[in-house]
């Protein structure tokens, strides 16, 4: 068995800038992994079959499976005569803005490249990634990026400085494409994105406190009114500042100091059952 890490995802920045004749947004947003991942178990199967299993109860364990699909896109565009059991133990909240699932497929390709003896470099995997899901190329990177297009063109950044990350997701799933609906491009207010590189390239922890930004929070606000008083709570118990992740629902604080994290993880756990407090990661992955 082949075990791959399958870290979670937050925006520091998102931005949409306008909307492509292919009716995807054209999006610039900057990424970073969080040490809060799924754990990718790959098992060679002899009998050819993509079998899927996951300790999430609520992870479809077919081809609608983000990991399934990279297991079949890998076995298809390399004639791949074995099958693989792929098992996900779920640590990423489902349907949350953290790109649990395009993670497990990214953990999936970087793991059936060694498992398959297939060699191929990370950037290949990462142009199979695109034809998955949009976050799927920055996944397979991992660290921090740059994503611009409709997420897939990656550029590298330095990583975060180092700091604490308090997560918080309500009870409820948010659907991307009904936020992206949402959406009025006349009236948003742009993160200052080129602000964050400058932080991230400076080390600078304020900076990157003030540049935090993210176009879809307030139409997810408007949708669900939780996440906004999520948002409230954890700046009032004490975080340097807050965001909400992708198209939501989870929103992150950060924090610099320890002594803090206690009391905002357990203020916030009055409010909402899942919590989480982790570190940033920021490095770029290795081949599996």
């Amino acid at each position: 068995m082949l075990y791959v890490k399958a870290p979670a995802k937050i925006n520091l920045t998102l931005d949409v800038l306008y909307k492509r004749p292919d009716n995807y947004h054209e999006v610039e947003m900057i990424m970073t992994t969080i040490d809060l991942a799924d754990r990718i178990g790959l098992q060679q199967r002899m009998d050819g079959k993509i079998v899927l299993q996951s300790s999430s109860g609520i992870v479809p364990e077919d081809e609608r499976n983000l990991a399934y699909q990279a297991a079949k896109l890998l076995k298809n565009t390399y004639n791949i005569q074995e099958g693989v059991t792929v098992t996900i133990d779920k640590e990423i909240p489902v349907a949350a803005g953290l790109a649990g699932g395009s993670s497990d497929a990214a953990a999936t390709l970087r793991g059936l490249n060694k498992l398959w003896n297939l060699n191929l470099s990370i950037d290949t995997l990462a142009e199979l990634g695109a034809k998955i899901g949009s976050d799927v190329p920055f996944c397979v990177y991992g660290g921090t990026a740059l994503a611009t297009g409709r997420g897939e063109k990656i550029k590298p950044l330095p990583a975060p400085p180092n700091c604490w990350v308090i997560l918080a997701k309500p009870k409820i799933g948010v659907s991307t494409a009904h936020v992206y609906g949402g959406l009025n491009l006349e009236n948003i207010v742009h993160p200052n994105t080129e602000q964050m590189i400058r932080s991230l390239k400076e080390n600078d922890y304020n900076l990157m406190c003030k540049s935090l930004g993210n176009v879809l929070e307030s139409v997810t606000c408007n949708l669900y009114p939780e996440v906004a008083i999520i948002k409230e709570q954890m700046i009032r118990f004490g975080v340097d500042a807050a965001l909400m992740s992708g198209s939501g629902p989870t929103v992150f604080g950060l924090l610099n100091s320890e002594s803090r994290v206690n009391r905002v993880y357990n203020g916030l756990k009055g409010f909402c059952e899942e919590v989480y407090a982790v570190r940033m990661l920021g490095g770029r992955n290795t081949l599996a």
